[in-house]
């Protein structure tokens, strides 16, 4: 489930990318097979930074030195990286999670070269606050969601680091009602049989990719799109 869109975050041969909070590497393993650029995905979790490194193995091309997909522990406030590292940084539903989000995108104007582009995305404001009033536990497990963010309030503090925001979209629609039923049968999810048929369409949607589900989905994310996803360029004076 890839919530990035290349066609707005466009990478080119020679860029080097970072995926922050990447998590089992959707997004930058995605990069990887997207263009020969140089991926690092980084991530507190060695559990899922291990998944990654399994999936990634499907993708590799071991005779292309024009590329390549690296993964490693890194704290989103001291990132092992020099000033102006990067070409393109993607932080796909991680800001949420972070106590010091502030310090996290400072982190990021700073291992981003000037004129670098930046992708932020984060639970959209209505849906999540429905899967807030319906479960405590959705959120309050150990390493939930600690806010819900205001997008255009986020939008400017990313600005106010350096950064211009030049488009946006939603994203996930279908996602959003699967997540509901989530959270008001929290306790016998696992068994519950409606979340199990829709979790089921989810899967055909996601594998099959059928034009009906595209363009339903297409027609949904405006109105209730789970993820509100952001792009920006980092200003060239700083």
């Amino acid at each position: 489930m890839q919530t990035v869109d290349f066609n707005y975050f466009p990478l080119e041969s020679g860029d080097v990318v970072l995926d922050l909070g990447c998590g089992e590497g959707r997004h930058i393993i995605s990069a990887y097979i997207e263009a020969d650029v140089q991926a690092i995905g980084v991530d507190l979790s060695l559990d899922d930074l291990k998944a990654a490194q399994g999936k990634s193995r499907d993708f590799e091309e071991a005779d292309n030195d024009a590329k390549s997909l690296q993964f490693s522990t890194a704290n989103a406030l001291q990132l092992p990286f020099a000033d102006n590292t990067f070409d393109k940084v993607m932080c796909s539903e991680v800001l949420e999670h972070i106590p010091d989000y502030h310090g996290a995108l400072e982190e990021i104007s700073r291992v981003l070269k000037p004129g670098g582009l930046f992708c932020a995305s984060v639970p959209r404001r209505w849906p999540e606050k429905i899967c807030w009033a319906l479960s405590d536990e959705y959120h309050q497990v150990l390493g939930g969601h600690l806010r819900i963010f205001r997008s255009n309030e986020l939008r400017g503090e990313i600005e106010r680091v350096g950064f211009n925001h030049y488009y946006r979209h939603w994203a996930h629609a279908l996602h959003a009602p699967f997540w509901w039923l989530k959270c008001l049968f929290w306790k016998t999810q696992d068994s519950n049989w409606l979340i199990a048929q829709y979790h089921r369409f989810l899967v055909w949607d996601l594998m099959d990719k059928p034009a009906f589900t595209r363009v339903l989905e297409k027609i949904m994310n405006p109105v209730v799109g789970k993820s509100v996803v952001m792009y920006f360029r980092k200003d060239v004076s700083v």
